[in-house]
């Protein structure tokens, strides 16, 4: 939900009415779930372009996750979840390059839909100053973080699509077969090592002055594969440290509030020298 930039709603309910169609809907639980997300995935108002975009690509995305499913039943959930979110994105991406003008208005509707929930926040912000001007210093951070957040939207999308799959298979194999590692433990969280590459070409992409385009797809690059590398960093850490105590999770907390950047950029460099150090694997395969 904090990556979303669209609504995480649509994206579970069209992911899990997907692979019911796809893969059955038995038992009753599932079929009444697909129920409930047919109902979510058609309501919703307005109808503007973010309406249909956030559908299709809810179909899209589970679709492609549904066919790697029974084309891979046994592979992991991480790497299934990456290759329906590239393959969605390529087949999003040849759609709208074949309509003149569709990226441009999908992109201004985006920024639209951040920019109007910022400002509800910074409204409600002001409301609990009884009324008072808000200071300008908080009021221009905002509107950077509505830049940002524009310029790396199909980043974050691409982020909150994997979490959402992750929401609906689990749900999905909890109901069919009972059990609750439908997407695995944290701690063995992982994905295939050559994919550093793309981390590489998009940091050098945003580093180099290329041409805005050029520094755009970095940007995306750094942050997707970013937020993934700073997952697996955690999955490192707790595979060391056995788990977190109730101290270490209000820590943890205290770190994501207050200091996000220094916590993220730890666990991102832990996940990208995972790498080529691979530590669990290591560990596991070193006699007692």
């Amino acid at each position: 939900m904090a990556t979303a930039v669209m609504q995480p709603t649509v994206l579970v309910a069209g992911s899990f009415l997907i692979l019911g169609l796809v893969l059955g809907m038995r038992p009753l639980g599932i079929l009444l779930l697909c129920l409930i997300s047919a109902v979510v995935v058609a309501s919703g108002a307005p109808r503007d372009v973010l309406w249909y975009v956030e559908r299709g690509w809810a179909m899209l995305v589970g679709g492609a996750f549904a066919a790697l499913t029974l084309r891979r039943p046994d592979a992991r959930f991480s790497g299934r979840a990456l290759a329906a979110v590239a393959g969605a994105a390529a087949v999003a991406a040849g759609l709208l390059a074949a309509r003149s003008g569709a990226w441009g208005a999908m992109e201004w509707a985006v920024e639209q839909r951040i920019s109007q929930g910022l400002g509800t926040a910074l409204e409600a912000l002001r409301m609990m100053r009884g009324g008072d001007a808000l200071p300008p210093a908080l009021v221009t951070a905002v509107h950077e973080t509505v830049r940002a957040q524009a310029k790396v939207f199909p980043a974050l999308l691409g982020i909150s699509s994997m979490a959402a799959l992750g929401v609906a298979w689990w749900v999905r194999v909890r109901l069919s077969s009972g059990s609750d590692q439908g997407v695995g433990p944290l701690r063995d969280f992982r994905f295939n090592d050559h994919l550093v590459w793309v981390f590489i070409v998009g940091l050098l992409l945003l580093l180099t002055p290329w041409e805005d385009v050029l520094a755009r797809v970095g940007a995306n690059a750094v942050v997707f594969m970013g937020a993934l590398y700073a997952l697996r960093g955690a999955a490192v850490i707790l595979f060391l440290s056995g788990g977190l105590s109730l101290f270490g999770y209000v820590m943890l907390i205290f770190g994501l509030i207050f200091l996000p950047p220094l916590v993220l950029t730890g666990a991102m460099v832990i996940g990208i020298g995972d790498t080529w150090l691979d530590v669990r694997r290591r560990l596991r395969s070193t006699p007692a």
